[in-house]
């Protein structure tokens, strides 16, 4: 499987940065699953530290402010991979822009290998290109890895068909085709991500992090969130 996290994640209640108690938490229940044998693969954003978009609406180049968004991926994945390694777990990060000091360089093969040897692999940097976002970057390795469903962590238990957090009537929608969360424009990931998931026939999982055993929960099979498939 692959994860997406959102760099908001780890926040926790800090605002902005990273949470101590919010990461020792998430690489608790990554742990869960490894102990059942399930190769995992995470993509981490970046937008607790920097927030490319936002960025350049205040004047800044798009693909500087993009390249900063970058960077700051590679630290929310240096910090998580130091939280699973604290446990126990065998980590490796893999970064679309070469650090050698600080993360392997990304190579598909070398990143299967890792997975096959039950290393925990994280994706950082994005796709390594502006203009992409890391939902993108999380579906694009997802496919190169062979990732047999992507699950996206949230804060909310799934899709809406508008902003839960605004509209407390908002209806939530159990599951979903691929083509109706385009036509419909709904917040699950940018459509980049949603296009390339449906053209791939990626499944794709959105539900709450903060409900402990969730991920577990839907590697065993559980009903949780929301599925998002091509129908």
């Amino acid at each position: 499987m692959l994860l997406k996290l959102s760099g908001e994640a780890l926040m926790g209640d800090e605002g902005f940065g990273i949470s101590p108690d919010v990461i020792k938490y998430v690489a608790g229940e990554i742990q869960s699953v490894i102990k059942l044998g399930v190769e995992t693969a995470i993509v981490v954003g970046g937008g607790n530290i920097f927030r490319g978009i936002r960025a350049a609406s205040y004047g800044m180049d798009r693909v500087s402010a993009d390249h900063m968004g970058m960077l700051a991926t590679v630290i929310n994945s240096l910090a998580l991979q130091d939280a699973l390694e604290n446990i126990g777990l065998q980590t490796r990060v893999l970064s679309a822009i070469n650090m050698h000091e600080v993360a392997e360089p990304f190579i598909v093969r070398r990143a299967v290998r890792h997975l096959e040897k039950k290393r925990v692999v994280i994706f950082a940097a994005g796709t390594g290109n502006p203009y992409f976002t890391t939902d993108t970057a999380a579906v694009l390795r997802a496919q190169e890895v062979r990732a047999e469903i992507l699950l996206k962590a949230t804060k909310v238990d799934g899709v809406y068909d508008s902003d839960p957090v605004k509209n407390p009537n908002a209806e939530f929608i159990k599951q979903i085709d691929y083509m109706k969360v385009l036509e419909r424009n709904l917040k699950a990931m940018d459509t980049t991500a949603i296009s390339l998931a449906m053209d791939n026939d990626l499944p794709l999982i959105v539900f709450r992090l903060k409900e402990k055993g969730n991920i577990l929960r839907l590697v065993c099979g559980e009903d949780i969130g929301t599925l998002i498939t091509n129908g």
